[in-house]
């Protein structure tokens, strides 16, 4: 499966147990979102072309309205990385 560069940022982010958060219009339609990293962090060029791409592979999902995450195929399709942070 094709995953661009900026997909793959994400996959990762959410990955290590960030999330996406959204508001939707009265039409269901998603109008903002937002990704934050695991500590909370926002992630910038998370826009909502890539999130919908992501829904569109099914690579993230929402559960009882929630937030989205990352799926099982999201998982077994991001690339490792290794970890920037410092301990």
């Amino acid at each position: 499966m094709n995953i661009s560069k900026d997909e793959q940022r994400v996959l990762h982010v959410l990955a290590q147990g960030g999330l996406i958060r959204y508001t939707r219009a009265s039409n269901g339609k998603l109008i903002e979102a937002d990704c934050f990293t695991h500590d909370g962090s926002l992630l910038v060029g998370c826009t909502l072309d890539i999130i919908s791409r992501l829904r569109r592979k099914r690579l993230i999902e929402s559960r009882n309205s929630g937030p989205y995450r990352i799926s099982g195929t999201g998982r077994r399709a991001v690339r490792s990385q290794p970890d920037n942070r410092t301990s």
